[in-house]
């Protein structure tokens, strides 16, 4: 990892999916090369699916990366970010 020891995981929640997650995909294609693991949540059953969402992502580089990452989300209306950093010295 770039920045030595850090491991840095991001919540990001995304509310009214449908509407907002064109946005969202755009900043994570924009980012791409420094997302190591995503995963996307929902909750979904034959006869619902929630129209929000919440994405982990396992981010790779430095403190400035996961700063510009963040700060490029929280531009988009709908979506709460929250983060874990893990030093591992």
């Amino acid at each position: 990892m770039g920045s030595k020891g850090k491991h840095y995981i991001v919540g990001i929640h995304v509310t009214n999916r449908v509407k907002h997650i064109p946005s969202v995909q755009n900043v994570l294609t924009e980012f791409g090369c420094s997302i190591k693991t995503r995963i996307g949540l929902h909750e979904a059953s034959d006869d619902i699916c929630s129209p929000n969402g919440l994405i982990l992502v396992e981010l790779v580089g430095d403190d400035n990366n996961l700063e510009n990452f963040k700060s490029s989300l929280l531009k988009i209306e709908g979506v709460e970010v929250k983060e874990m950093v893990f030093s591992h010295d």
